[in-house]
Order: structure tokens, then sequence, then C-alpha cells
């Protein structure tokens, strides 16, 4: 694979600002008194963005974003040199409650503004003004409600068309609805779930996991890279499976760990990388994103330290 010339563009059509709530402990029921909060932009696409642009990795950022209160968003996008092609409504994006203690992390995600499905063609043409042939598109993270489940297939057919490159990060229907397109992504990375989903049936062995994945290739998917939590990951394409994997780390926090896995992919890809070096890049992002909070990555150092200490193990 060529190494694009052109930034990634990321794509998220439903973000959010994290509000990180940090407790000694959480228990239900119980009046808390928090230790620290934190308000960050995310959205999975936005997260994908902040991670590639602290590894040095050019970056252009569109999706639909409230302009009541779309300081945060600005705010990252200015401090990172992203380039912010956001269309921005009336309106708030919705915020998303992270209670994080010693040993795990609570979602409580809220509604926000209703987000005008009129503006989608506005993203779509930002996407089309910026890629060409040598992009990677990250589409990522979930639909707003009303917007159709066929959203991302519909982009990832116009983008196809015109020979880009797309790497898809969602779940439930909207991703069945691409992968049952006559044009696929060219990079999807469910999780066990959502491979079981799309399946719909449960896939208990690493087997039954890679002969899923190698069913959904072709028609432009090139790469499954299906997530395993703490036991790793799996990266599959027709000639290959790698399973890779790292010690456990108890993590600061486990949001955006799949996120920072897509940047890493993403990172990889945009090298020219092979699919261990795909493998050890995501793989090393997402260790190193359990210990930051918000759309951030660790230090280069440490990633390139980790990308090497990644364990990888041929499957069959």
């Amino acid at each position: 694979m060529n190494a694009p010339a052109s930034p990634v563009i990321t794509v998220t059509l439903n973000p959010a600002i994290d509000e990180t709530i940090t407790l000694d402990a959480l228990h239900p029921g119980q009046v808390h008194r928090a230790r620290a909060v934190q308000f960050d932009a995310g959205g999975k696409g936005v997260m994908v963005a902040g991670c590639l642009a602290d590894w040095g990795q050019a970056v252009i950022a569109t999706g639909l974003l409230g302009e009541d209160n779309a300081d945060t968003f600005s705010a990252l996008f200015a401090t990172k040199g992203i380039v912010d092609a956001f269309c921005r409504y009336p309106g708030l994006t919705r915020t998303n409650v992270k209670l994080v203690d010693a040993t795990d992390t609570t979602d409580i995600n809220l509604p926000g503004a209703e987000v005008p499905v009129e503006r989608l063609p506005a993203v779509r043409d930002a996407v089309l003004q910026h890629a060409d042939a040598e992009s990677l598109v990250v589409l990522a993270g979930s639909l707003p409600a009303g917007f159709a489940d066929s959203t991302y297939a519909d982009l990832v057919a116009t983008l196809s068309a015109r020979g880009v490159r797309t790497v898809l990060d969602t779940s439930g229907l909207p991703l069945h609805a691409a992968l049952a397109a006559n044009r696929r992504p060219s990079v999807i990375k469910p999780n066990r779930a959502e491979l079981e989903a799309w399946a719909n049936r449960a896939l208990p062995s690493t087997t039954e996991l890679v002969a899923t994945a190698r069913a959904l290739l072709g028609r432009e998917l090139e790469m499954v890279v299906v997530s395993l939590g703490a036991d790793g990951a799996l990266f599959i394409t027709a000639d290959a499976a790698l399973h890779a994997g790292l010690p456990a780390i108890r993590p600061a926090s486990t949001v955006g760990a799949g996120d920072a896995m897509v940047a890493g992919i993403v990172a990889a890809l945009s090298n020219g990388a092979g699919l261990e070096g795909v493998a050890r890049l995501g793989s090393a992002f997402a260790y190193s994103k359990l210990g930051q909070i918000g759309p951030n990555l660790g230090p280069r150092p440490r990633v390139d330290d980790l990308a090497a200490q990644v364990r990888i193990q041929p499957v069959r």
C-alpha cells in the first residue's frame, strides 16, 4: 500500500462533549464526592483525529457540530493543528458523561439537539472537496436520530467510485448496511460482539472469528480488524491473519481505546505498512490511549516502545 500524500480525513456525524468524572469508587444509589472533572471534545472520529494529530499526521476533521457549544471542539482543533471542516447547525452538541473509578468506566450518554439531516450533503461535499485517490477517509461513530441506516454505505459508495479508500468504525444497522452494499469500505474494525451481531451467532473461537471476517473480504474490503478488549485484536486479510496483544495494563480510562486503535491502523496504512506493521501500531495506539483521558495519544517514544513490545502470532 502506497503512502498517501493527502491528509487523513475523519467524519464524525454524531460527536459529543465527554464529561469525565473521576471517583474513588462508584457505589450506585450513594452520594459521591468527585476527585476531578474534565470536559473534552469527543465522538469516535474526533478521537481518531486527535490521536493522529498527536502522532504528527496531517488531519482534516469534518462532520456535524452544534454551534452553541462548539468552543470545546474549536479549541481542540486549534491546539492540535487539525483542519476544522465541520458543518455547524443551530443547537447543542450532545454530552456524554463518563464515571471513572479504579476498576471501570460507566458511560451515560445524554441526548443533544436534533441534528438536521438536510446538512448531510454539506458534509459529503466537504469530504469530496479534500479527498483524492491518495486519501484515507475515516467514517466513525453512531448516526444521529433520523439518519438513514445507509448513510455510511452511501458515503462509502460515493468515495469508492472516486478511488478513495475508507475506514469504517460503526456498529448495528449502519455497519450491516455498509457490509451489504455493492461497494464496501476498505477496512472495518468491529469488536467481537459487533461481528457476532453481523453473523447472527456466537463466535467463541479464534478460528470462527477469522473465518467469519474472511467471509466479508472482497468488494473493496481489504482488511478486518476484530478488537478483543484485554485479549488484544485480530488483524485479518485474504492472505494472512495475526493476533496482536500486550500485557494487561490498569487503565486510567478505557474510553477511546478502540478509536485510538483505528488511528494507529490509519497511521500505519498512511506509511505503507504491511499487516504486521498495522497490527503493531494499531495495538500500540490502543494501549497508549489507556493512560490518557480525552482525544489524546501518549508520547510518541512511548508508542514506539509499545509497538516494539506487541506480541504477534500468526493465526490459521
